[in-house]
């Protein structure tokens, strides 16, 4: 009997930019993060912030884009289908984080303007705190299903 086997391909070049990808992204979310620590958030310097959390909101749709364009998702699917439901979950996340810091950049710009005083310089802080979170759950989350298709394609689950 013969059976049809799917391999996932790992292209190297796009290894290394996924990895030059989390690299920046990591940086920006620790810059952010330092100007929003719950000790500064009265001290923020909204000249500071929002290019910060601009160039960080720029990087997250370039990692999703990178992910969702090469393929990420869907070589894992093919390799592992009964994976798609948990895959597709992951997928839609990216629109929805990506408009938790658009609201986030939102709320600086009008810090930055002065249409907003101290306390929401505090829930700004709150709000990108959450925002991490999630982010950091969701990367996680991918990392957790690549890892179990790349098991199953060498025979590390068994």
């Amino acid at each position: 009997m013969v059976t049809a086997q799917r391999t996932l391909t790992i292209n190297a070049a796009f290894l290394q930019e996924i990895k030059d990808d989390n690299r920046e992204l990591k940086l920006l979310l620790q810059e952010c993060a330092a100007q929003l620590a719950p000790a500064g958030a009265a001290r923020i310097d909204p000249a500071l912030l929002v290019p910060a959390l601009a160039r960080l909101r720029d990087q997250l749709a370039m990692h999703f884009a990178l992910e969702e364009s090469y393929g990420y998702f869907d070589d894992a699917i093919d390799v592992a289908p009964r994976l798609s439901r948990q895959a597709e979950t992951l997928r839609s996340q990216h629109s929805e984080l990506y408009v938790a810091l658009c609201a986030v950049v939102e709320r600086a710009e009008q810090l930055l303007y002065h249409e907003s005083g101290a306390v929401a310089a505090r829930e700004i802080a709150g709000e990108f705190a959450e925002f991490h979170r999630q982010l950091q759950q969701h990367e996680a989350s991918e990392d957790a299903l690549i890892m179990q298709v790349v098991n199953e394609e060498i025979g590390g689950g068994d």
